[in-house]
């Protein structure tokens, strides 16, 4: 089991056309698009504790593969 990233992109409720990425990391054994799939419960704990911000948009990345193409 290795390290995932989750970038959700997130819009200021209030205004919604100010939007920035949230990087998440967790552990995670499944591929890229199951990631995406299994996403939402997190996404949802972060919308829950940033209640001032919607998830617009999301995708998952391997942190070491874009490390090692830097």
């Amino acid at each position: 089991m290795g390290l995932i990233e989750l970038i959700v992109t997130v819009c200021a409720t209030a205004h919604m056309n100010v939007c920035e990425e949230q990087h998440l990391q967790f552990a995670w054994s499944g591929s890229l698009r199951q990631c995406a799939f299994a996403a939402q419960p997190y996404i949802a704990q972060w919308v829950g504790e940033h209640p001032k911000w919607t998830a617009v948009r999301w995708r998952c990345e391997d942190p070491a593969g874009r490390n090692e193409k830097s």
